[in-house]
């Protein structure tokens, strides 16, 4: 057995027991059998449970998306669609995953804060997307108030998806179309471009 053959069948093992037992009812004992190896190694990659806790965020799938990818110039509505799209194409596989570190956040500092950090980092591509599908007409205030609002709504979404029945996040496209049209109205009011603000 590989050192990463190993390491990898632990963290499986430890997202399965966490998922079904939660976090604090769940033994290494219980983790190292499900995965098939002595307790001892358990420990050797992960000198504290709640550091498994750490290595299951990095698990989660990359939020970093080149605008470039999704931005369709002066169709903000298109463009936000086509990025929650990616998003949530890229999530499909890990929405107990998702579950799993969310409800865990609120005891686990470690959790919280790497969740607070992929949140700031969609916060961002979202103000990307926004900034490059309206060429920039808006002010800072309606972009940053629209990127956490949006981000907000994908993150639940995807911390949420495995109670909606069939596993996948629920639709928003209305909200998304609301806030798209929104913004485009004050865009077309002539705003100043983000950057003179």
């Amino acid at each position: 057995m590989t050192d990463d053959s190993a390491k990898e069948r632990i963290l499986c093992a430890a997202e399965e027991l966490f998922a079904e037992s939660g976090f604090e009812a769940t033994p290494t004992s219980r983790i190292a059998e499900r995965a098939g190896v002595p307790k001892g190694l358990v420990h050797y990659y992960f000198r504290r449970k709640s550091d498994l806790l750490a290595a299951l965020v990095d698990r989660l799938p990359d939020e970093r998306i080149e605008p470039a990818a999704v931005v369709v110039p002066g169709d903000l509505a298109g463009s936000l669609r086509r990025l929650v799209g990616e998003l949530d194409r890229r999530f499909t596989g890990s929405l107990g995953l998702s579950h799993l570190l969310w409800r865990e956040a609120d005891t686990h500092h470690v959790v919280r804060d790497a969740l607070s950090e992929r949140f700031q980092q969609l916060v961002r591509l979202m103000r990307s997307v926004i900034v490059a599908a309206t060429g920039g007409r808006l002010t800072g205030a309606d972009i940053d108030n629209a990127s956490g609002l949006l981000a907000r709504a994908v993150t639940h979404r995807h911390a949420t998806a495995r109670h909606t029945g069939d596993d996948r996040p629920a639709e928003f496209d209305g909200e998304l179309t609301f806030v798209a049209n929104a913004l485009s109205a004050r865009a077309a009011k002539g705003k100043p471009p983000a950057s003179a603000v």
